[in-house]
């Protein structure tokens, strides 16, 4: 049996625990709206489109992307990532990609897609 100082030892550590666990939430959600709302504002956030529409990548403020490709409107989905220029895609089943935008087109995998 555990004596009762331990017992209380081990409750306090849980409450420091979980108050510790609450706090990283509070601090990981508040970075998250914040993050959203710079992407917001973003010059690349919104729908890029092929020239024939057949593929379709909505970039969304909140770093995910929905793409589409001819009737299959979410045929692909994922997070995103812009640095300077560049944009790394990593899809929900850990495939990854990138591509580049130049003059507002979009390059990614042998592709050109044009804001819409």
């Amino acid at each position: 049996m555990v004596s009762l100082p331990i017992r209380r030892t081990l409750a306090l550590a849980a409450v420091v625990a979980a108050f510790g666990f609450i706090s990283a939430i509070t601090v990981l959600a508040h970075d998250i709206k914040q993050e959203e709302k710079r992407m917001t504002n973003h010059p690349y956030v919104g729908m890029w489109v092929t020239d024939d529409n057949n593929i379709r990548h909505e970039l969304l403020p909140n770093g995910r992307y929905v793409e589409a490709r001819g009737t299959r409107e979410r045929a692909y989905e994922g997070q995103y990532w812009v640095n300077g220029d560049h944009i790394d895609y990593k899809d929900d089943t850990g495939f990854t990609a990138d591509g580049d935008f130049r003059d507002d087109v979009l390059y990614h995998a042998g592709m050109v897609l044009r804001r819409k």
